[in-house]
C-alpha cells in the first residue's frame, strides 16, 4: 500500500483539507495556563520564558533536554510542615516521596493536557531519577529548578539554599515543564526575600554545613544527608566488597544500617536531616507560631532535632566531623566516604570549591602551580588565603608550592589507589617548595 493510500494518512489528509486539523496556538493565555497547572495538582505556579537573562548558564542544558522549549513552568507543592519536621526521619522522608510524586503526576497531567492542543512538553522529575550516567564527571539533574523558581517569582533562595516561598516558605518541592509555545505574558521575580535571616537552619544543621556568614559547605551536607543514596551506597557496596567475611562486614556496618539501606532501596530514599527545611519560620503561612512565641517555636520545633540521638555521617578530618564533636557531643560520629571520586582532572579542579573545608585551612595562605601532564595536559593556580580558594586555569602570580604529576597518577591518588608518598618516592608526582605547606593543601579536602 503506498503511503497516501493508508487509512490514517487520508484521513490526515481529509482534516486537513477540510480545515479541522487542530494547529497549536501562536501565543497561550497565562490565566488558562495558570488554571491548568492548579487543577493538576500544584500549590503554585510560575512562568518564565526562555530567553530570561538570569537563565542563560542553564539555556543550554535545558534545550539539550528539549530543543523546542519557550516557555518554563515552574510548579510549587506544598509539603506538611509537622511531618518535615519530626525527628523520625521515616515520617519526613515519606512526606518528601508523597510531595515529589505529586508533582510528577502533575506535571504529567499537564504536559497531556497541552499535547491534546497539540502543544509539545517535557516534564523532568522534580527529584530523582537523574542521569546516572553523569555521576562523579558533570551535573546529574536534567533541569536545575531552583534558579528557574526564582526566576518565576515563586521564591528566593534561604542562607540554606533551598527556595523560600513567600507563603509556604521552605516548605515546598519545586518542579519544571517545558513547552514549545510562548505566554502571553510572564512572572517576574520577588522583590524581596522571604528568608529572615534567623540563622535557624545554621543551629539546625548536624554538620555545620551551614554557616552563619552565609558559607555552604555541600559536600559535608551530602555526605550525611544523602548518606542512603546517591555516593553514600556506593561507599556502602565497596565496604561490602572490601569486607574478608560476613562478621568483618558487621564490624564496618551496624545491622540498623544495613536494614536502613534496604528499606531506601525498596521504599524510597531516607533522607537523615533536611533540618534545615523543618525549623525554617519563613512564609505568611509559617510565621504565625514563630512571631508568637519564639522561645516555645525554639522548643518544640528546633530542640528536639538539635537533641535527637542519632549518627551524623562525616568524612574524616573535615569540618563536618569538629562540628559534630564540638556541638552535638550526644550525637554520634561516624567516618565513612561519600562515592565521589573526580573522574579527570578538569573534574578534580571544578570540584576543589564543593570539597574544601574552610576551617581546616585556617591560618593557611599559600599559592599553588600545578602542572599536570599525559592524557590531560592541564596547567592551574590555586590560592588558599583567609579560610577561602580561587582557582585559576593556568599559572598566575608567585608560587610557595609546584606541583608537577602525570594526570593519571593523580587521579589514582585520589582514588586511594596508590599513596601519594609513594608516588612522590617514585617522582611521578614531584612537589617543589616546603613539604608542611603541601601536606597543609590536603588537609583542607576531606
Amino acid at each position: 500500500m503506498e503511503l497516501d493510500n493508508h487509512p490514517t494518512v487520508k484521513r490526515y489528509n481529509e482534516r486537513k483539507a477540510s480545515a479541522t486539523l487542530h494547529s497549536p496556538p501562536l501565543k497561550l493565555s497565562v490565566r488558562d495556563l495558570r488554571t491548568m497547572c492548579l487543577e493538576a495538582g500544584v500549590d503554585d505556579v510560575g512562568f518564565v520564558e526562555i530567553t530570561r537573562p538570569s537563565l542563560a548558564d542553564h539555556k543550554a542544558a535545558i534545550l539539550n533536554v528539549f530543543p523546542w522549549t519557550r516557555t518554563l513552568v515552574s510548579f510549587a507543592g506544598r509539603i506538611n510542615r509537622e511531618n518535615l519536621r519530626s525527628p523520625a526521619r521515616s515520617v519526613a522522608s515519606l512526606e518528601l516521596h508523597h510531595a515529589e510524586e505529586r508533582l510528577i503526576n502533575a506535571a504529567r497531567t499537564l504536559a497531556s493536557a497541552l499535547e491534546r492542543k497539540g502543544i509539545r512538553s517535557s516534564a523532568p522529575a522534580p527529584g530523582f531519577p537523574m542521569e546516572a550516567d553523569h555521576w562523579g564527571n558533570g551535573t546529574m539533574h536534567v533541569v536545575s529548578h531552583k534558579p528557574i523558581a526564582v526566576a518565576a517569582g515563586l521564591g528566593k533562595m534561604g542562607l540554606h539554599r533551598n527556595v523560600i516561598h513567600p507563603v509556604f516558605g521552605s516548605f515546598v518541592l519545586l518542579n519544571t515543564v517545558l513547552i514549545d509555545t510562548e505566554l502571553d505574558e510572564y512572572n517576574t521575580p520577588l522583590d524581596y526575600n522571604p528568608c529572615l535571616d534567623c540563622k535557624l537552619c545554621t543551629a539546625a544543621c548536624p554538620t555545620g554545613a551551614i554557616g552563619p556568614d552565609g558559607f555552604f559547605n555541600p559536600i559535608n551536607c551530602l555526605t550525611h544527608t544523602y548518606r542512603e543514596l546517591i555516593g553514600g551506597f556506593t561507599n556502602w557496596v565497596e565496604n561490602i566488597a572490601d569486607s574478608k567475611s560476613a562478621s568483618d562486614y558487621r564490624t564496618r556496618t551496624s545491622d540498623a544500617e544495613t536494614v536502613s539501606m534496604w528499606q531506601s532501596l525498596t521504599c524510597g530514599p531516607g533522607y537523615k536531616s533536611v533540618y534545615c527545611m523543618a525549623v525554617c519560620p519563613a512564609g505568611d503561612e509559617v510565621i504565625p507560631q514563630f512571631m508568637e512565641d519564639r522561645k516555645a517555636f525554639i522548643k518544640d520545633v528546633v530542640k528536639p532535632l538539635q537533641q535527637k540521638t542519632e549518627t551524623v555521617y562525616v568524612l574524616p578530618g573535615s569540618d563536618a566531623e569538629n562540628h559534630v564533636l564540638r556541638t552535638f557531643p550526644h550525637k554520634k560520629v561516624k567516618r565513612v566516604g561519600n562515592g565521589i571520586r573526580p573522574l579527570s582532572v578538569a573534574n578534580f579542579l571544578a570540584s576543589m570549591p564543593i570539597a574544601f573545608q574552610r576551617h581546616q585551612s585556617e591560618g593557611l595562605n599559600a599559592t599553588y602551580h600545578f602542572t599536570f601532564s599525559g592524557c590531560e595536559e592541564v596547567e592551574a593556580t590555586v590560592v588558599i588565603k583567609d579560610k577561602s580558594i580561587r582557582i585559576e586555569m593556568g599559572h598566575a602570580g608567585v608560587p610557595d608550592v609546584r606541583v608537577h604529576a602525570d594526570a593519571k597518577i593523580w587521579l589514582r591518588v585520589l582514588h586511594k589507589e596508590t599513596s601519594m608518598l609513594k608516588e612522590i618516592v617514585l617522582r611521578r608526582i614531584r612537589v617543589k617548595g616546603p613539604l608542611q605547606s603541601f601536606k597543609a593543601f590536603g588537609k583542607c579536602f576531606a
